[in-house]
């Protein structure tokens, strides 16, 4: 049984990857219905091999040569029917089961926010009940999705489409977005945003470009009214669980120390000391007040990994320690 087990989590490891890679070659047009394949299949049989590990069966009782569904042993492990990882891999199963139909390019931007979710989830749970560390297979930089952010509005895809491609696209658009309307986890969905700031200093700039019609690489200044719910989706204790997770995931080392020298991981006192010492919640890039409250976006979620990612110390750092 031991071997088997051994087995499922190989190939499990080996899938996992597989779906990484088919996701991230540009040249691959395949590659939502390839992630969503591999990644069910990286699911189904690491999960097989913890029901082995707690010595139960993974075949159905009146079919003893036919193992269970992966539907079936999501609903062993994570019986909580709301449970936020559980309805990210049902999302994704629904889209495998389709994906010999109706699949188009235009799907990566409404399954992309689910996609990099299970990759963390994936990373966590392998970790919990098999101490697989999945950095030791893959560099953690390849656990963030290369994604073409090219969203479509409803008027759009009917212009586009076919009728009945147009109604499934739509259908599963608005689904999605009513899921992600309702629930805040990021063990559901991770926000996938691409914004452009446009700023005078020179150093501060990641992309050099000119407001001109002339240039090589040239910009129009565009200013519309947007909804500030479309960007600051994760509220502070989002932000915390969020930020944990990937530097627990991405094998990020962290250091922080109570003054008895046990280890704390990244909690309030360290999310206030960032917030206070950059300023964040007078930046509109990471934070906004409305109804009283402040919201944040996923924009200071990755900010704060790499802060953290460059400096472990940073603690005691913005303390002048």
């Amino acid at each position: 049984m031991e071997d088997l087990q051994k087995r499922l989590i190989e190939k499990s490891i080996e899938a996992f990857i597989m779906g990484l890679e088919v996701y991230n070659k540009p040249t691959i047009r395949y590659r939502i219905e390839g992630f969503s394949f591999f990644i069910i299949n990286a699911w189904e049989l690491m999960l097989k091999a913890t029901l082995l590990a707690r010595g139960e069966s993974i075949y159905y009782d009146e079919k003893q040569d036919r193992t269970l569904s992966i539907n079936d042993v999501i609903g062993k492990i994570y019986t909580d029917k709301s449970q936020p990882l559980r309805l990210n891999l049902e999302k994704i199963i629904e889209l495998r089961n389709t994906s010999t139909h109706f699949i188009t390019e235009d799907y990566e931007t409404i399954y992309a926010p689910f996609f990099q979710a299970t990759i963390f989830n994936f990373s966590e749970q392998i970790e919990r009940f098999h101490n697989v560390d999945i950095t030791r297979y893959i560099a953690q930089n390849f656990l963030t999705l290369s994604v073409n952010i090219n969203t479509l509005t409803t008027e759009q895809i009917r212009a586009k489409y076919t009728k009945e491609m147009a109604e499934k696209l739509i259908t599963a658009k608005n689904d999605n977005e009513y899921i992600i309307a309702n629930h805040s986890s990021s063990d559901l969905y991770i926000p996938l945003q691409h914004n452009f700031f446009i700023t005078k200093k020179k150093q501060d700039a990641d992309l050099l470009i000119a407001v001109t019609s002339g240039a090589d690489n040239s910009i129009a200044i565009v200013k519309e009214l947007q909804d500030p719910n479309d960007k600051y989706k994760l509220t502070y204790n989002n932000v915390i669980k969020s930020v944990e997770k990937q530097i627990k995931t991405k094998r990020i080392p962290f250091e922080f120390n109570n003054q008895d020298g046990t280890q704390k991981p990244f909690n309030t006192y360290v999310l206030n000391l960032i917030i206070n010492f950059y300023g964040i919640k007078s930046n509109e890039r990471y934070a906004f007040k409305f109804a009283g409250v402040y919201r944040y976006s996923q924009q200071l979620v990755e900010f704060i990994v790499e802060e953290i990612k460059k400096d472990a110390r940073i603690v005691e750092h913005l303390l002048g320690r």
